[in-house]
């Protein structure tokens, strides 16, 4: 019972980071579950559900469906839904119940497919994963249906914005302000995975001369695109002013040697003044500006899933409840989302920073664009 968090919250599921990663492509995301998902998402999981219109599904399975592996009626139903809403592509992720019976999403989106004509990716999501596990996969699939053929680059200095959701990044214009920044830095901004850009605009993503990788999430899309255009990628959040200069100066070494990097330290520093708990690329970037600004030494701690590329030589990568909470104990300053609080040392200095894709909406209003701004919002 060691994984069962008992206090804190727990992260979006990997199918939320799913329908995130493609909510503003003009493709038509299907959940294959009974009900519930759909409302944890929708209600939880996704800030722009109320301002603008995506094609999000449940497929509605029923226990007899479940219990007798009817792969056929959620084949007919998308397909028939599909040639009404003509969607640029369809993808199918799983939840808990066809994990438990086995769907193999690979083959159903196949048939749907070759029925529909539509393209369709199948993402054996399940539930047991957070958010950055499946939009890492829908990202994936996208390059490898879409970023075909060769690609000549762009005249001027150009760049991919990769891993980019609400989830991490809510709807407080950073994600604009991400696109901002580079190109007043003379970076041309080609294609925004996802938020702010369009299905054909990401199919242009071999045009760029480097990628730039915002979390976890956009890390296997780099690597594929790496492979195929010969693209380095950077990591690195662009926050704090002068964090936010290191990262274009790191863009445009890459994009000179070709070689990929990481634009924050990741040796071992020693003493620590506290602790910043979050995603791997985005805390790691907030501990590099409160160092450089701030003259604040945080430690990371990372409770997701993370490359060890991603991670300093010194932080900690702990999932459950109570390693977490044997970690804070005796720690001076703590940075995290406001949720985290109760299991904090009643004696630290809480700093709280909220995490859409760990707190949902509750502290939504709270959350600073921190995007190329000093850090005086946090200390």
């Amino acid at each position: 019972m060691k994984q069962t968090a008992r206090i804190i919250s727990t992260y979006a599921a990997d199918v939320s980071g799913v329908c995130s990663a493609l909510y503003e492509l003009g493709g038509m995301t299907v959940m294959h579950d009974a009900s519930g998902c759909n409302s944890t998402y929708n209600t939880h999981d996704e800030p722009r559900w109320y301002d603008m219109d995506s094609m999000v599904y449940i497929s509605a399975l029923s226990e007899m469906e479940a219990v007798m592996g009817d792969d056929r009626k959620l084949v007919d139903d998308i397909v028939s839904v599909a040639k009404e809403l003509h969607p640029g592509f369809i993808a199918v992720a799983g939840t808990p119940i066809p994990m438990v019976i086995g769907t193999d999403f690979e083959a159903v989106a196949a048939m749907i497919e070759k029925e529909s004509g539509i393209p369709t990716m199948g993402f054996p999501t399940n539930g047991m994963h957070s958010y950055l596990s499946g939009a890492s996969m829908a990202f994936a699939g996208l390059a490898r249906r879409f970023c075909l053929g060769e690609t000549e680059k762009t005249g001027a200095l150009s760049a991919n914005i990769l891993g980019l959701t609400p989830l991490d990044f809510s709807v407080n214009g950073s994600a604009q302000d991400i696109k901002a920044l580079l190109e007043q830095n003379g970076i041309e901004v080609v294609s925004s995975w996802a938020m702010g850009s369009s299905l054909e605009e990401l199919q242009r993503a071999g045009a760029a001369h480097v990628n730039l990788v915002v979390s976890h999430a956009g890390l296997e899309t780099a690597k594929l695109l790496k492979e195929r255009f010969g693209t380095p990628y950077v990591a690195g959040v662009p926050v704090g002013r002068e964090f936010s200069s290191l990262v274009v100066q790191t863009l445009r070494s890459a994009a000179k040697t070709g070689e990929n990097a990481v634009a924050y330290p990741k040796k071992a520093r020693g003493h620590f003044d506290g602790v910043i708990i979050g995603e791997s690329v985005m805390a790691h970037s907030l501990a590099a500006a409160a160092a450089l600004e701030r003259a604040k030494n945080l430690r990371v701690l990372c409770p997701l899933e993370a490359e060890k590329e991603l991670l300093g030589a010194d932080s900690l990568h702990i999932h459950d409840e109570t390693d977490i909470a044997e970690c804070l104990a005796g720690k001076r300053l703590i940075v995290a989302d406001p949720l985290y609080k109760p299991i904090c040392p009643k004696d630290a200095v809480f700093v709280p920073l909220a995490h859409e894709a760990f707190s949902g909406r509750i502290f939504r209003r709270d959350i600073p664009d921190l995007i190329g701004r000093e850090l005086n919002v946090l200390f």
